[in-house]
């Protein structure tokens, strides 16, 4: 059952994965564009390459002949992925999730035109002026964003016509990879949004975890808490999307599935094929798998029975103010003295502002309000600062 894992992208995500199949015996390789990231601290072994270099990418799967390729970012030459699986690796969750996924456009025209889900208005654009027509179609407002890009990187919203040159400005410096185009999409009017975390199995039947709330600024998540709160006719609606689009999608694996709740019903919003950020609030002990060894033991075709709820819980993410070669940390000790409380400092070896270097945790029974726990969250968060 030992697995060799190459881990494609090294970011705090990618080491609680490794540390959750450390954890069962497994080996894993961490790549990255940089030395030292976080997921290479904790790995058997680590290359530097840019992944979106194809022959960098050939080179180091020759090299390691690995059993298993797990993506964790976007920025991947993902087309080389179906002749890896050709050679009997197997991608996780699949060649053709990774390259759909990792490519918005390919996404959304799964999702809207092939399945038929309900998602905002949208269009596609590859210069400003072809976005000033998209907006045109769409309307104002509407949200710009790469169709390569992550953490919210180059996502706007256009609130009038004077933003659109700036928009597209910034989504092209946001993108990752060399796809320069972004996606237009109407706003939505809605009162939540949720990440739905999907475990496909390879035997077994489709599992879902309790939906996970989340607040984003500059497109990136700050909180999310575990259980939010979801009718149960917008939680059927939407794990029925999240299987139709897992299933066609194919492999095993768990899946961010993200949804706009309005008044109207459940709207598809994105897709992440492994491990969610917003989901880092199952480290709280809200399941009774968290979502990095959900994610490694659908991957390893191990069996899972089921997914249960064991607590309610929040997390807030700490966030870097000042650029620094060597950042250090004040208030831990504050945070460790307090109850039912925890953190994860991600050991990123540089910052930046609003880069996100460590995560706080907060759970209690379930009955607890989670607007308590999100706020103790919140503040626990404040408590620790990035020194440069």
């Amino acid at each position: 059952m030992k697995k060799k894992i190459l881990l494609l992208g090294s970011g705090e995500l990618g080491k609680e994965f490794v540390i959750a199949a450390q954890r069962i015996g497994q080996t894993v390789i961490a790549v990255d564009s940089y030395e030292n990231a976080p997921a290479m601290q904790v790995a058997h072994g680590f290359e530097v390459i840019n992944m979106l270099d194809g022959a960098a990418l050939d080179a180091i799967v020759a090299k390691h002949q690995p059993d298993l390729i797990v993506p964790e970012i976007e920025a991947i030459r993902t087309e080389r992925f179906y002749d890896y699986e050709a050679q009997g690796i197997t991608v996780v969750p699949s060649a053709k999730a990774a390259n759909f996924t990792m490519n918005r456009k390919a996404i959304r025209d799964l999702a809207a035109k092939d399945l038929g889900l309900r998602t905002a208005h949208y269009r596609y654009a590859t210069s400003a002026a072809e976005l000033e027509q998209a907006v045109a179609e769409v309307g104002i407002p509407s949200v710009v964003k790469p169709l390569m890009s992550s953490s919210g990187k180059g996502q706007s919203t256009i609130k009038s016509s004077e933003d659109i040159t700036k928009a597209w400005a910034y989504a092209v410096e946001g993108s990752r990879g060399d796809v320069v185009e972004v996606i237009v999409e109407a706003f939505v009017n809605f009162h939540s949004e949720i990440t739905l975390l999907t475990v496909t199995q390879h035997n077994n039947p489709t599992l879902f975890c309790a939906p996970i709330g989340h607040r984003q600024e500059r497109g990136d998540y700050q909180e999310s808490w575990q259980p939010a709160r979801v009718s149960d006719r917008d939680l059927a609606e939407a794990q029925d999307m999240a299987r139709k689009v897992t299933e066609a999608l194919g492999g095993a694996g768990l899946f961010g599935v993200e949804f706009f709740l309005t008044d109207e019903g459940v709207y598809f919003s994105e897709l992440s094929p492994r491990p969610h950020d917003t989901g880092m609030v199952t480290l709280a002990g809200t399941q009774n798998f968290n979502e990095f060894e959900l994610h490694l033991r659908a991957v390893l075709g191990l069996p899972i029975f089921e997914i249960t709820q064991e607590r309610a819980g929040a997390s807030a993410v700490v966030l870097a103010t000042a650029n620094s070669e060597n950042p250090t940390y004040s208030g831990i000790a504050t945070v460790a003295g307090l109850p039912k409380t925890d953190f994860r400092i991600f050991g990123k070896p540089t910052s930046r502002p609003y880069r996100r270097m460590g995560v706080v945790l907060t759970h209690d029974v379930l009955a607890t309000p989670i607007e308590q726990l999100v706020e103790r969250a919140q503040e626990t968060a404040q408590m620790i600062t990035v020194n440069p």
